[in-house]
């Protein structure tokens, strides 16, 4: 899947600089569009917005790991949500006043991909939600344990 994309990789967290016309190349389109050009899925479309799996999830353009399952809830807004990320530097945050809107976007800290929002209506311990495009996110299930 990530055969052609050579900066892929679950291990390699040093931060990418890479063209855009570059990822264009090495990214699948609908990838591309949600990393590089800030799309957004539609809600309840999405692979993992109401998926169970215990493992973690990854970004689908440079492999950072970003979330574990057990910080994954069942949200009503129709995409994956999850109240923390795997660690501080997995993401990074930026002010987002597109659509008349006062948000703060979520980009993965590796490779500065558009993954989603982040609210403060999420459950305890943090009150944070994660709202997240399936499209951008990999999955790896853990080891010896069944996925629903």
């Amino acid at each position: 899947m990530h055969n052609h994309n050579p900066y892929y990789s679950r291990t390699d967290t040093t931060h990418l600089n890479v063209s855009d016309a570059e990822w264009k190349k090495v990214l699948s389109e609908d990838v591309y569009t949600i990393a590089r050009k800030k799309g957004t899925e539609r809600a309840f479309t999405g692979k993992y917005w109401d998926f169970e799996g215990l493992g973690t999830y990854y970004c689908a353009a440079c492999g950072n790991a970003l979330f574990r399952s057990d910080s994954k809830f069942a949200s009503s807004c129709g995409w994956p949500s999850f109240y923390e990320a795997l660690r501080p530097n997995s993401v990074k945050y930026e002010n987002d006043t597109s659509y008349g809107m006062i948000r703060t976007e979520v980009l993965c800290g590796r490779c500065d991909g558009h993954l989603g929002h982040i609210f403060d209506d999420g459950p305890e311990p943090t009150g944070k939600r994660f709202c997240m495009n399936s499209i951008v996110l990999d999955f790896e299930p853990d080891s010896g344990k069944k996925s629903k």
